[in-house]
């Protein structure tokens, strides 16, 4: 009788062993996918970030600096993976411990694909980081005419106020994006708007030697 106990008390301890043994295990597999993933990402291997989603990685990863492959896939102008991303569930609004979302990095690139498809699935247009920059601000800043354009149709506010008072024409006009500051006057914006300085667009171009800028926004005055 004491053996059979024994035998009985002997197997409960090794199953609870056993499934005590699997539950690091498990929690390796998980965490190991999901570097696989952001591996791929990286390496611009779509077949790879989609063969860690199939196999269950979890498809908001970040990494060390907060990127999740959506964002890794956004900064590189990688369309094919970005759709197979948001076609599992991404959140295309997460951002990175900067506060970069994958809008504010396809903005940045000028990724017009990108831009459209975040755009379809409701990405926050007025998203900031911790810069206080938006993806307006964004494209606006390196002339990426084509991005603007998505972002007015998309709703952005042709004159909105950003840090320091400044709008998108400030912002094209003091880096000289001369047919960013043509497009921006043709939707509306305000060239007699001023800074916090008490400074307007021209005076910004003026003052930063933005030559194509200051000669746009005189041809229209």
């Amino acid at each position: 009788m004491n053996r059979a106990v024994q035998r009985v008390s002997m197997l409960g301890l090794c199953l609870l062993g056993a499934l005590w043994l699997q539950v690091p295990v498990r929690a390796e597999d998980d965490v190991s996918l999901n570097a696989r993933l952001l591996a791929s990402a990286r390496a611009g291997d779509e077949a790879g970030v989609r063969g860690a989603l199939q196999q269950g990685a979890a498809v908001d990863s970040r990494n060390r600096i907060g990127d999740t492959a959506l964002i890794t896939a956004a900064k590189r102008g990688l369309a094919g993976m970005a759709r197979t991303l948001v076609d599992h569930g991404a959140n295309v609004s997460q951002p990175n411990l900067q506060g970069v979302t994958p809008l504010m990095a396809a903005a940045y690139g000028g990724y017009q694909d990108i831009t459209a498809m975040l755009l379809e699935r409701h990405a926050d247009l007025n998203a900031t980081d911790r810069i206080s920059k938006t993806a307006m601000v964004y494209a606006a800043g390196q002339g990426q005419a084509g991005v603007v354009r998505q972002l007015l149709d998309a709703g952005v506010d042709v004159n909105a106020r950003y840090q320091h008072g400044l709008t998108a024409l400030m912002w094209a006009a003091g880096y000289d994006k001369g047919e960013v500051v043509q497009l921006l006057l043709s939707r509306g914006a305000d060239a007699a708007l001023q800074d916090d300085r008490g400074l307007t667009a021209r005076a910004i171009a003026e003052q930063a030697g933005a030559k194509a800028a200051a000669g746009a926004m005189a041809a229209r005055q």
